[in-house]
């Protein structure tokens, strides 16, 4: 058997690697995670399930897989956090440069910093865009600055940041808090002028990183850390819909998916959020 692809059922004609405009890139890494375990295993969760997303997307009444997803091998390098980064960064470079449209599949949030070095090489101006429960602002974590822990300080680094749906944080890493750019949960909960907040901040082309995290804890339990008081579907999608819509997303991963043999249902929420942004990079 070959590795697992996105959307296995479409046509083979919508997976030619030469014609698909959306790339997907399963990092499999799992070793600088905090407490839960498991986030080695949630790109292939993740395209399990995809096998029963279905292709038809009833809100822009379209069939988002007709631009072509490709599923490319995984990046298996692990032998340092640094090594894994600077893996992913060259397959990002190389699809970036071949007009591909990037889906980045974790593994834990630090396969997401390769990535983001990439975007930021590719194009002039870039601003990522964080959903995440956790500020992941340490500038060191456990001996590495490419741990889970610090994925937003090496974005702060060469980039602009914007982070959503925040309620978890170090002391440590109030200094490299920016509050105009930060929208914590507690502040955002029941309402909605905040979503023009966020566009307002977007400058420039737009990497989005999700760490499913942001999603409270009831409709995402498989996450290393599940945080109390997360946003929940449609408040995800109301946020990324104009996203996608009002800037150029050059590209997103989603990440920290620690899947459950008994609860499947997060796996397939992940999947579906995967073809929903699809939908929204593309549907016209």
């Amino acid at each position: 058997m070959g590795e697992a692809v996105f959307l296995s059922d479409i046509p083979n004609q919508y997976r030619d690697p030469s014609k698909a405009k959306v790339v997907i890139v399963p990092v499999p890494y799992d070793k600088t995670s905090s407490w839960g375990k498991g986030a080695d295993k949630g790109p292939a969760a993740i395209l399990e399930a995809s096998e029963i997303v279905e292709n038809y997307d009833i809100e822009s009444d379209s069939e988002p897989y007709k631009v072509g997803i490709f599923t490319d091998k995984p990046v298996t390098e692990d032998r340092t956090p640094e090594k894994m980064v600077q893996a992913v960064e060259k397959r990002i470079n190389a699809h970036l440069a071949n007009g591909k449209f990037p889906v980045l599949l974790g593994g834990e949030h630090s396969v997401s910093i390769g990535a983001i070095q990439a975007q930021v090489k590719k194009y002039s101006k870039v601003t990522v865009l964080q959903l995440d429960a956790h500020g992941d602002l340490r500038d060191e974590y456990h001996g590495s600055k490419c741990s889970h822990a610090c994925i937003m300080a090496r974005a702060q680094d060469i980039c602009k940041t914007v982070q959503v749906g925040i309620r978890s944080m170090d002391t440590s890493e109030k200094p490299r808090a920016k509050k105009s750019n930060m929208f914590f949960a507690e502040d955002i909960a029941g309402k909605t002028g905040w979503i023009k907040k966020v566009l307002a901040a977007l400058k420039g082309n737009v990497y989005v990183t999700i760490d499913l995290d942001v999603f409270d804890p009831s409709i995402m339990p498989s996450t290393g850390t599940p945080e109390p008081g997360g946003l929940l579907w449609y408040e995800v999608l109301n946020l990324l819909r104009p996203v996608f819509r009002k800037t150029n997303v050059t590209g997103f991963d989603i990440v920290e998916m620690c899947p459950n043999k008994i609860n499947k249902a997060p796996d397939f929420l992940a999947a579906k959020l995967v073809y929903k942004l699809i939908s929204y990079k593309f549907a016209k």
